[in-house]
């Protein structure tokens, strides 16, 4: 007997028409497209996201290292992916850091900064006070004529004491000036007002000719900087370089985690770890940012929370890796050590310079 074929409409491929679903990519063989379908499969697919991340959630905060544990024992499809479950937490941590501290911190740097631009960016006493800057030659040019002629009421001493004062205050201040790092603000003000070149801007501000790329874009930004006052957008800049930062230092201390446990399986396994740990992370500090949205949380209590991460980590190291306590907890501080101290330093470095460069 002559076996009728359906061809799959997903992946092209044959199979048997008795079939439901395909056999190779498992799309149901016959089903027309309604309006309830497509929402069918959308909540379905939604939900069977959800029941897995509610599934994962528990174990994930009060029983660390469990899921990790799970996971390398071949338990796959009961408990959310890490890498799915540590995107999914990341992405909700982010979008709550910029809707609550970000955006204040942003808002209220731009205010600040903006105050500046509606006074005079050289005070007028702060130019008495510079008048001391006056070149001996200058100096000498307006004494002479109040030597020579002298000045009505006053003796010819008084007039020769007043000379001395004048120049011993000048001498004294010598080193007093307008300039920051050669950075005249009086004449960048001026050239900004008539709306002079930004090469020749920079000029002013002491850049070289041949300045290479890296310092070319710092003396453009800081143009941008001085002309905006709006430091809230490198701030900005800042935080948005975050997120991208952390695929580089979660593969990191897994890195540092291979190495204190090199007997304990293969890169895999302590990158599985640290998926599982790092979502603990972003969910414990998503919970604090949603509490402190809705009620003043003293700061001694968030301080304590986040200190408490320590020794979730300690438990999640002990239990994943089946050590003693001791040896446990000699590796999570060695660990933290050199993540908190060396590993992170590093990237707030280099994200801060991508967030100056390039906001």
């Amino acid at each position: 007997m002559k076996k009728h074929l359906e061809t799959c409409k997903n992946c092209e491929n044959q199979f048997e028409e008795a079939y439901e679903f395909c056999p190779h990519c498992g799309q149901q063989a016959k089903e027309d497209l309604t309006v309830g379908v497509l929402f069918y499969n959308t909540i379905s697919n939604y939900f069977s996201f959800d029941a897995r991340f509610f599934k994962s959630f528990f174990p994930l905060m009060f029983k660390p290292g469990f899921l990790a544990k799970k996971f390398i024992e071949g338990k796959r499809l009961l408990y959310l992916h890490p890498a799915q479950l540590y995107l999914f937490v990341s992405v909700v941590f982010f979008f709550l850091l910029s809707t609550t501290v970000v955006r204040n911190q942003v808002e209220d740097l731009d205010s600040k900064l903006k105050k500046t631009i509606k006074t005079p960016l050289i005070s007028d006493s702060f130019k008495l006070e510079n008048q001391k800057n006056i070149d001996s030659i200058k100096l000498d040019s307006i004494l002479k004529p109040i030597s020579a002629n002298g000045i009505p009421g006053m003796k010819a001493e008084e007039i020769k004491a007043l000379d001395s004062i004048i120049k011993t205050n000048v001498n004294d201040g010598e080193n007093l000036n307008l300039t920051f790092d050669d950075f005249n603000e009086k004449e960048i003000d001026s050239l900004i007002a008539i709306d002079a070149p930004d090469k020749q801007i920079y000029k002013v501000m002491g850049m070289d000719d041949d300045a290479g790329y890296i310092s070319r874009k710092f003396y453009t930004q800081i143009l941008k900087f001085y002309k905006q006052r709006n430091g809230g957008q490198i701030l900005q800049a800042f935080y948005d370089t975050i997120p991208v930062s952390l695929f580089v230092l979660l593969p990191i201390f897994a890195l540092i985690l291979l190495v204190l446990f090199y007997k304990q399986g293969s890169y895999a396994h302590h990158l599985v770890f640290s998926f599982y740990f790092f979502s603990f992370l972003f969910t414990a500090f998503s919970i604090i940012l949603i509490a402190n949205n809705f009620i003043k949380v003293p700061n001694w209590i968030d301080g304590l929370l986040v200190f408490s991460t320590f020794f979730y980590l300690f438990v999640a190291i002990k239990r994943f890796y089946n050590h003693g306590w001791f040896l446990s907890f000699i590796k999570t501080g060695l660990a933290t050590f050199i993540y908190l101290i060396f590993v992170i330093p590093i990237a707030v470095i280099i994200v801060g310079l991508i967030g100056f460069l390039y906001y």
